[in-house]
């Protein structure tokens, strides 16, 4: 029942979404050239490897620098394109993922994915996690849909993900594997827009303080010169 959901909710979203799919396309490659996706081998169902798809959203790896997957690039926001940090708020950049969902590679709900370093990392609590596909979306994203701050903020981002953020991860995964339900699927993929829409709404709302913020004190100069 779940995989012909998945391909089911996948396929018809994947047609229904063509018109945006094209427009982000045309955005990424305008505003930072080729190629529009990011391709990554990961580790899915049964330990097998897959590529997995995303938008592009940093610039493209110049000559010279390390392309191996095991290169943290997670909390490092240097190559970052100003349409990226837009499609990683809005979490439109997973959207490729479909694709994913529709060859059989991923669910819609289930643990995400993680590239062989990580893997590796904790191998029997993967090979817990791994006895069910990979999705797009679960309880850790929702948990850590704001990884990317986190990590800026540590000293050692490397460090934070192995030894505090994955392992949260992976006790999240579990009891996903231990409890999944299709209700439960249902309730996971309704929860999930609404922390994208709350957490954009929250973004907005304070840059817009800070942009309010930031203009006040010319306004009360102004008010200042209109009272001399």
């Amino acid at each position: 029942m779940k995989r012909c959901f998945d391909l089911l909710a996948a396929g018809v979203a994947l047609l229904v979404l063509i018109p945006l799919l094209l427009l982000i396309s045309v955005a990424v490659a305008v505003s930072s050239g080729w190629p529009v996706f990011f391709r990554q081998a990961r580790v899915g169902f049964r330990g097998r490897v897959f590529c997995l798809l995303k938008f592009r959203t940093m610039e493209p790896k110049r000559e010279g620098q390390r392309t191996d997957e095991s290169s943290f690039e997670v909390g490092c926001t240097r190559r970052v394109t100003p349409i990226g940090r837009f499609l990683r708020r809005t979490k439109l950049d997973e959207l490729p993922q479909l694709w994913n969902v529709v060859r059989g590679d991923m669910s819609l709900v289930g643990p995400r994915p993680e590239v062989r370093q990580w893997v590796q990392a904790y191998p029997e609590r993967w090979a817990i996690v791994h006895s069910v596909r990979p999705g797009i979306t679960d309880h850790a994203a929702m948990e850590f849909h704001h990884e990317e701050e986190l990590l800026a903020q540590s000293l050692d981002p490397e460090k934070s993900y192995r030894e505090e953020i994955l392992p949260r991860k992976l006790d999240l995964y579990a009891e996903y594997v231990r409890n999944r339900s299709f209700r439960g699927d249902l309730a996971i993929l309704f929860k999930t827009v609404w922390v994208v829409i709350r957490s954009n709404a929250q973004r907005a709302k304070c840059e817009g303080r800070q942009v309010k913020g930031s203009r006040e004190p010319q306004a009360e100069k102004q008010r200042r010169e209109v009272g001399k």
